[in-house]
């Protein structure tokens, strides 16, 4: 603990630019490196998850996500879900603006009313493609919507918002209970942000499949600077990694999964981030660097068009290839941002360590 005046203790906290993996005795060929990671009972080929952000994820390119071994996930809360056509709304979202003109623009436009029959529709088509179908919600939203997502019918809901309780109580006097909720579900629940040992001990036993650790959208939100929340992703999920053990001998052998969300925007971090404790990432930025973004290039997350309190703003990357070239390349840069599962992949190898839960246990280094 740290002292600072006199009646405050603070604990130190580690992003992961603070912290390195340290290299083992052993290498290995990549060849015996396996990547696969299985929750419930689907199984991926690496552990990546698409972040429900309008600017990386269509139906479109959730379902690129899905032919690539990989989860998208679909905000249906999104412009997907507003409007049948939601192109022209892109148009005007990919324009060059200052961000006073974008926030006005993303609020008008997320002011449209979400319809039932979109959330079903899109969905409907991602299940055609025989992939597997995620669709997120905030938990003001959820009991709303709830009815619908359950005959659309998905494969993992998710309900994802800055940070999430084991009960949340809206303006109307809505209640959440996530385990009353979850346990009527009949898929499994993923459900974030968090970032303390005791929230995520909270979100476990309302029996949550897995724990979103951090505040997402890491490259858009400004959480920090607009509500003063930030917990640096390192001690996050560390943090949240010791609550699943606890949890695992409390409840008798149920494992939580950890997906790390926020900060993960390239090759080396998404290692860290299971060096750390996690099982998967969830990734947005990287993503919005593919052609197929529907984004453009220009990224947001949820948080910048809340109607009074924006929390987020749009910025752009450079488009560097396509999504399956960001997520399993060939990569032509040198900085991470390309060929995310070869960076995973090759990060184990020359640490000696062959699948992601030994890899979870890797010595790391505080610089």
């Amino acid at each position: 603990m740290y002292e600072f005046g006199r009646s405050k203790n603070a604990t130190r906290g580690y992003s992961f630019d603070d912290v390195a993996i340290a290299p083992a005795r052993r290498t290995r060929s990549e060849s015996e490196v396996d990547l696969r990671w299985r929750i419930d009972a689907v199984t991926f080929d690496a552990p990546i998850v698409a972040a429900p952000m309008d600017s990386v994820m269509s139906p479109a390119t959730a379902i690129e996500m899905g032919r690539l071994g990989g989860l998208g996930v679909l905000n249906l809360e999104g412009l997907w879900t507003r409007y049948e056509d939601p192109s022209p709304a892109y148009e005007q979202l990919t324009e060059p603006a200052d961000q006073v003109t974008t926030t006005r623009r993303l609020q008008q436009l997320y002011a449209e009313p979400i319809k039932a029959e979109l959330i079903e529709a899109r969905l409907a088509e991602i299940r055609a493609a025989g992939v597997p179908v995620a669709g997120a919600l905030s938990p003001a939203r959820t009991q709303q919507f709830a009815d619908v997502i359950e005959r659309a019918g998905v494969d993992f809901f998710v309900i994802r918002g800055t940070t999430v309780s084991a009960e949340h109580v809206d303006e109307a006097e809505n209640t959440l209970n996530l385990k009353e909720f979850i346990y009527r579900f009949d898929v499994p629940v993923l459900v974030g942000g968090c970032a303390t040992y005791r929230m995520a001990l909270h979100l476990m036993r309302a029996g949550a499949a897995g724990v979103l650790v951090g505040f997402g959208g890491g490259a858009t939100h400004t959480t920090a600077s607009v509500l003063g929340i930030e917990v640096p992703m390192a001690s996050a999920v560390a943090d949240v990694a010791e609550a699943r053990r606890d949890y695992l001998e409390e409840s008798g052998g149920r494992y939580v999964h950890l997906i790390a969300d926020g900060a993960v925007g390239r090759s080396g971090d998404i290692a860290k981030a299971i060096a750390c404790g996690a099982d998967a990432v969830m990734v947005g930025s990287p993503l919005a660097r593919a052609t197929e973004a529907p984004g453009r290039g220009w990224h947001w997350g949820p948080e910048a068009w809340h109607a009074t309190l924006p929390r987020g703003e749009r910025v752009f990357f450079e488009q560097v290839g396509s999504l399956a070239e960001v997520v399993n390349g060939p990569s032509h840069l040198p900085d991470g941002t390309m060929n995310l599962v070869g960076g995973l992949r090759k990060a184990m190898a020359f640490t000696g360590y062959t699948d992601i839960k030994s890899f979870q246990r890797i010595d790391v280094m505080v610089h």
